[in-house]
């Protein structure tokens, strides 16, 4: 994989000739979540003489499976871990990718209810994995074992088509892209749709297809991250409201995760439940931090977690898709050499789903190819 950041590695369109109008199999992938990483290592292994462009709008891999770093803590503060409920999902963590440094969550998951009050969760078989570095490191590895090159803080606007159908992107920086055999889509739903609305491509293949996209509905999540001096003496590695009727739909202990936190400290990833997170979204982060600690501190039934020694936070609008998207639109646009790939694909907000999905679309993709 070639990493590249800025625009520092890419060309712009001066002329008429700057971009022929031959694709051969060159493949865009737009996003570099964990289902665009899964379809380029398919593509890239079982048709290596495919050139690979991912174009990435933020500074990182992996969607909402995100990692941070503050000192010696490592913490993921968007999906918390991938379940081992798909055997293609398994054998790629456990056989085909490094397994260095891939761990479990050992500690059971409670729940706890409107009022705040936790109780034991069912037992459950399904194994909790992170990595030491962290979730992101399933993009990087997947990435890292192609040709592929990443191309990072590359916003697209623009979708367009050549006269021999080829596909071509326009980024927010004028700069042109292509052209393409095959495009992979890989931003939530609603951005999915935004970007094909105003596309340059046009009919009623694309029109269907951003009718059933728009209809793929999302919660939003406000996250809070507390820091503590101090290890908390609870049984339990995360809880979560599954009846959705209190703020807080989730609490996990990073420490918990072997290599995440030092001995005697903790560290809380609090997420707000939809409701909140819309009401509050726009509010001062320290406002929404210090609500958040605070329902921390009543749920667990500890006084100190109101005051964290550091903390962090992020929204995210379109966390966690509620529903998937019909098969009729998107068997006709991959028809067209177009492919939507995700876990809002999928109609599971998992991990685990949208890398299974990913290894689904990078299959048929290299049927076309």
């Amino acid at each position: 994989m070639t990493v590249r950041s800025g625009n520092s590695f890419m060309y712009r369109q001066t002329n008429e000739k700057t971009m022929t109008d031959t694709a051969g199999r060159d493949v865009a992938v737009v996003g570099a979540g964990a289902g665009a990483a899964a379809a380029t290592f398919v593509v890239d292994s079982a048709a290596p003489e495919a050139k690979i462009t991912v174009l990435e709008k933020s500074g990182g891999l992996c969607g909402r499976a995100a990692t941070r770093r503050r000192g010696n803590v490592t913490y993921d503060y968007g999906a918390n871990y991938v379940k081992d409920e798909d055997e293609r999902v398994v054998s790629v963590l456990t056989e085909t990718l490094d397994t260095d440094g891939l761990v479990d969550i050992p500690e059971p998951i409670y729940t706890f209810d409107a009022t705040g009050t936790v109780s034991e969760g069912r037992a459950s078989e399904s194994r909790k994995w992170t990595y030491r570095r962290g979730l992101t490191q399933i993009a990087k590895r997947l990435f890292g074992r192609t040709d592929a090159t990443v191309h990072r803080r590359t916003r697209i606007a623009t979708i367009g088509r050549t006269e021999s159908k080829a596909w071509r992107l326009v980024d927010t920086d004028g700069v042109e892209w292509g052209p393409f055999e095959a495009l992979v889509l890989n931003p939530p739903a609603p951005q999915t749709a935004t970007l094909l609305r105003e596309s340059e491509w046009t009919g009623p293949v694309r029109d269907a297809l951003v009718e059933a996209v728009e209809r793929v509905a999302y919660r939003t999540v406000w996250t809070a991250v507390l820091h503590y001096d101090f290890e908390l003496d609870v049984p339990y590695y995360a809880l979560v409201n599954p009846g959705k009727d209190h703020d807080v739909g989730w609490i996990a202990r990073e420490e918990c995760k072997p290599g995440h936190v030092p001995p005697g400290e903790s560290l809380l990833v609090v997420q707000a439940n939809h409701k909140w997170s819309r009401e509050h979204y726009d509010e001062a982060p320290a406002t929404n931090v210090a609500m958040l600690a605070e329902h921390a501190a009543e749920i667990l039934d500890d006084e100190r977690l109101h005051d964290p020694n550091w903390t962090d936070h992020q929204g995210w609008r379109y966390a966690l898709p509620e529903n998937g998207v019909a098969s009729g639109p998107l068997d006709s646009t991959e028809r067209e050499g177009l492919y939507c790939v995700g876990d809002w694909v999928a109609g599971e907000a998992r991990v685990h789903a949208a890398v299974a999905n990913g290894l689904d679309v990078g299959e048929r993709l290299v049927s076309r190819l």
